[in-house]
């Protein structure tokens, strides 16, 4: 099954997406163009020619990031993730909608992969975290919804990431807007 990038513009402070697209759906998404999910960055994978596919995770992503989609409802490949890091992201995927967060702790009890929280589950928790940090489909799997305890929690790509992860949750009212920011749009 081959792969293709669809490259689209955001607002986020990263600047465009790039996604990883096959005949499935969308595989693997990228905030800074790097290499993702086992998916090589820029290097021997082409720009997708496939119009009607690339058009339409455009036109979803524009519409989210503009404030009139909720869902992006764009089919998935689930094909970089496996075993239980699949599982925990599937539950993301179904019980973080938008708008809503969940804890690291929260999300490794309802995916029913850590059976042992004699630590008060601070093991899965931090578990959970270190799956975030690998999610090879940020924001159609949105991990940005997934929070500390006491807190916002990291986001992979350091400062920048937590300016991305602020920008979504603000976008989806999680987070009151700053006054350097001008909504969506």
């Amino acid at each position: 099954m081959s792969i293709s990038w669809v490259t689209v513009p955001t607002p986020l402070p990263s600047g465009p997406l790039r996604l990883a697209v096959t005949e499935q759906g969308v595989a693997a998404v990228s905030y800074h163009g790097d290499a993702i999910g086992g998916v090589p960055g820029r290097v021997g994978i082409p720009e997708c020619v496939d119009e009607s596919r690339a058009g339409l995770v455009r036109a979803r992503l524009a519409e989210y990031f503009e404030g009139r989609r909720t869902e992006l409802g764009l089919p998935i490949d689930w094909r970089f993730t496996t075993g239980p890091h699949r599982t925990v992201l599937q539950t993301l995927t179904a019980q973080a909608g938008y708008g809503q967060t969940l804890t690291y702790g929260e999300l490794g009890a309802r995916s029913g992969v850590f059976e042992d929280f004699t630590d008060g589950g601070w093991t899965a928790a931090r578990t959970v975290g270190k799956m975030m940090g690998a999610n090879p489909l940020c924001l159609l799997v949105p991990c940005h919804r997934v929070v500390a305890s006491d807190g916002l929690g990291g986001f992979g790509g350091g400062p920048r990431g937590l300016e991305i992860k602020r920008w979504l949750l603000t976008l989806e009212g999680v987070l009151p807007p700053t006054l350097d920011w001008n909504g969506p749009g």
